[in-house]
């Protein structure tokens, strides 16, 4: 089935490759990741970024989402939240974007020997200043979005990956828009990467590679490939008591 999503999202993306302008940029992103358990059930969400272009030239983005997660077991949560995101414009203009966004996501996990994977689903509900002319205006855009992230991550000197493992990481998502004024972009964008990460505690680990992030933009014929260094910080706590 996932095979069929992608192959169908691939030949919708590219009907016409004599016509199509891919942009080439490059970038660094910096993110943390926060799950926070306070009991068997409930947790908290809180993930921040960072986003430079042209490598570390000018800002991209800055999103701050924080959520509350419900803990169905510890292989599967439900976690819906707010996001608040700025977008930078590109080089020459002046006016950031701001974004206001509604999430929500279902996560599961697997851990077996040599091999730990993470999955989710994310919909968010986008809420996107108008902007004409170099300037904000009154009103938003609005869209759906779809995400889907298969994680995995293999242990290169233990059997599993526990505090002091290097690890092997990788990870593609594949993003859908929807809703009325989506005409042209409903492949939204793919991020696929590739890197090497460390466990330092059982809830600290410092993942580093290469991410290509090929994006689809609303003229439908136009395109940014991406090529960034991500540095994303995984920081989970547990608060429940240990009695």
């Amino acid at each position: 089935m996932k095979r069929l999503i992608l192959l169908f999202f691939f030949l919708y993306s590219f009907p016409s490759l004599g016509q199509k302008q891919v942009n080439k940029h490059s970038g660094v992103w910096f993110g943390y990741f926060n799950q926070t358990r306070i009991s068997d059930k409930w947790g908290i969400w809180l993930d921040l970024h960072a986003r430079r272009t042209d490598f570390l030239d000018r800002w991209s983005t800055q999103i701050i989402r924080p959520g509350i997660t419900y803990y169905a077991n510890d292989h599967l949560r439900f976690t819906a939240g707010y996001a608040y995101a700025r977008t930078y414009p590109a080089a020459g203009l002046h006016t950031v974007r701001p974004e206001n966004r509604l999430w929500q996501q279902v996560l599961w996990t697997s851990r077996q020997k040599r091999l730990q994977t993470q999955q989710w689903i994310r919909i968010e509900e986008r809420f996107n200043r108008k902007i004409a002319n170099d300037a904000l205006q009154e009103g938003y855009n609005f869209n759906f979005r779809f995400r889907y992230l298969l994680n995995l991550m293999v242990p290169l000197n233990r059997d599993f990956i526990e505090p002091n493992t290097l690890f092997f990481a990788f990870n593609d998502e594949i993003h859908i828009n929807a809703g009325k004024q989506i005409t042209y972009n409903v492949f939204d964008q793919n991020r696929l990467f590739v890197g090497l990460g460390y466990q330092f505690t059982k809830g600290l680990n410092l993942q580093v590679g290469y991410m290509n992030q090929f994006q689809q933009l609303p003229s439908g014929n136009h395109f940014n490939s991406n090529n960034v260094l991500r540095i994303f910080l995984f920081h989970n706590l547990d608060l429940r008591s240990k009695n």
